[in-house]
């Protein structure tokens, strides 16, 4: 064989062994990818996640860059009009601005070698476009022309202005507007899969998977995260495609533990990326130990009692249907309004990494990655390893109780959210408020023996052992004040004005311990407030105080 005929067949070995010729893209599979959702109006969060150098050690292979360090937000629309954000124009300035700041983010992440996502709102235009073109009270409707030749032009302007781009992760379910002045969102009949679903995932797979080979996720989050006979219609209208994830939360609903187990996942034809957010909103943001990876991966316990033919785990979605298996993309920090706000990432690392690492390479078992994490990240060892374990363990089992019960007898799962508490409703019927009660008992005994176990492990210095028992003492505390609201709210709905007095001084006492955290704890998180009501129909000291002035 002559020397230039072996160089060809090397090229030709090498190209089938790298799997990516020139012009194609070599997407990582699974995707393992992070986001940190920052709190919309707010300075962005200060965390070490930002960092994809942070992330990559992890475990992951991808990053997603949050709604409002989007492409949309930057791109100039020079394609469709120069006078939509002219040059010298307080739009155009901010827009620069953004696009700066995006170009030095992605920067970083390809540096690390690390794949890049923007999610982003739709529809989400300029103001002056709008305005100019009349569209006010059209623009959220898909099938109207205009709306789908700016639709394409956008996505056009977002890969052409931002080449490192890697695909876009879309979601329909809300708009957020919160730090973008210069733009305006809406969508029209968002779950309906004729009107809106199916015509703008057609554009979408068209535009992003096909001419530019790039991928498109998604998220069928409050849009068709809960109605199976929407997503199968997608699905079934929708050809599938290389390039197109669906994605979709592990439970029905928002990130809230008792919810059913998606019956969404492993249906249809499209390969689905699970979310799972690893400081969760509606249970304190890392605030207090609460490990989820362990429920989400084998199966929570409120799930265990499902019918054997359906999925109640991630393992089982993945054992199950492995052609639908496109990977996990964890929200490491974030998720909903204001506080907590943690000074130590510990207790969302934890699931974070877990979950990353479990996601590579899903024949590992949950408590082996575990186990690694105890002892390569907190360098556990002996007896501690096992003492950590069951602390985490006991928190899964401490958060449902303490929030609800195990059997999700309370129905307004919003009662306590971000750094606020509600007035809590009372179980559906006798039966579960009688569950309700006792299982705010067993919460706080379980707190108790965290408690214990967070103050018998030998830490690897003072700061983590000062956190771990410190947040410890928070989640205790916490839960003790969600007890009493509990109890007293039983004995006002059952007129027991002697239960209600007698409640509220417990109430009062938990309160005032809970407050002296920080003086004996300096590294805890920022304490839930009295008087914070955002989102929260009744707030619970409100009603506490009403319930004072009656006795």
């Amino acid at each position: 064989m002559n020397k230039r005929l072996q160089f060809f067949l090397a090229i030709i070995v090498l190209v089938c062994f790298s799997g990516k010729v020139k012009g194609q893209h070599q997407y990582p599979s699974p995707l393992v990818l992070d986001m940190v959702h920052h709190n919309p109006g707010e300075a962005p969060y200060r965390t070490v996640y930002n960092d994809p150098a942070v992330i990559k050690e992890m475990g992951y292979n991808g990053k997603v860059y949050f709604l409002f360090e989007s492409p949309a937000l930057a791109i100039t629309w020079e394609s469709v009009d120069k006078d939509i954000l002219p040059k010298g124009s307080e739009d155009r300035i901010w827009v620069d601005a953004k696009a700066e700041q995006i170009k030095k983010m992605h920067a970083q992440c390809k540096a690390e070698g690390m794949a890049i996502y923007a999610m982003s709102d739709l529809v989400l235009f300029p103001k002056r476009l709008i305005k100019k073109y009349h569209i006010e009270d059209t623009f959220g409707d898909p099938n109207r022309p205009l709306t789908e030749k700016f639709i394409r032009a956008q996505i056009n302007e977002m890969f052409d202005q931002f080449p490192d781009l890697d695909g876009l992760v879309v979601r329909i379910g809300e708009t957020y507007l919160h730090d973008a002045p210069f733009h305006q969102g809406a969508i029209q009949d968002k779950t309906s899969a004729d009107k809106t679903i199916i015509p703008l995932m057609h554009i979408l797979k068209e535009e992003i998977c096909i001419k530019r080979d790039k991928q498109l996720i998604f998220r069928t989050w409050n849009a068709f995260d809960r109605n199976e006979s929407t997503y199968m219609k997608m699905s079934n209208a929708i050809e599938p495609h290389k390039n197109l994830i669906i994605s979709i939360k592990q439970c029905e609903g928002d990130f809230h533990r008792a919810r059913p187990f998606s019956k969404l996942i492993g249906q249809g034809r499209h390969p689905q990326i699970i979310e799972v957010q690893a400081a969760r909103e509606y249970e304190g943001k890392g605030a207090y130990p609460n490990y989820i990876a362990n429920g989400v991966i084998e199966g929570f316990e409120e799930h265990a009692n499902m019918p054997e033919t359906e999925i109640k785990s991630i393992r089982e979605f993945v054992e199950t249907t492995p052609d639908l298996y496109a990977g996990i993309w964890t929200w490491s920090r974030g998720g909903g309004w204001e506080g907590p706000y943690i000074k130590n990432e510990m207790w969302c690392d934890l699931n974070a990494w877990v979950m990353a690492q479990w996601a590579q390479n899903t024949t590992q078992r949950e408590a082996f990655i575990f186990n690694r994490y105890a002892t390569e990240r907190l360098n556990l060892k002996g007896d501690d390893v096992a003492k950590f374990r069951a602390l985490c363990l006991l928190s899964a089992e401490a958060v449902i109780r303490g929030r609800n019960t195990v059997q999700n007898d309370i129905s307004d799962v919003w009662w306590t959210r971000d750094q606020g508490i509600g007035w809590p409703a009372a179980a559906k019927d006798a039966e579960g408020q009688k569950r309700n009660l006792a299982q705010k008992d067993e919460s706080v005994l379980k707190w108790q023996e965290i408690v214990a176990l967070a103050k018998s492990i030998t830490w690897q210095d003072e700061a983590t052992k000062e956190h771990a028992i410190g947040s410890a003492e928070y989640g205790l505390r916490l839960y003790e004040i969600y007890r009493a609201l509990v109890y007293m709210s039983d004995a006002e709905s059952k007129g027991d004005l002697e239960g209600v007095k007698h409640w509220i001084k417990i109430y009062d006492k938990a309160w005032a311990n809970y407050n002296k955290l920080p003086e004996e704890y300096t590294n805890v998180a920022s304490l839930y407030t009295q008087d914070y009501k955002r989102h929260i129909k009744h707030n619970a000291n409100d009603k506490v105080n009403a319930l004072r002035s009656q006795n």
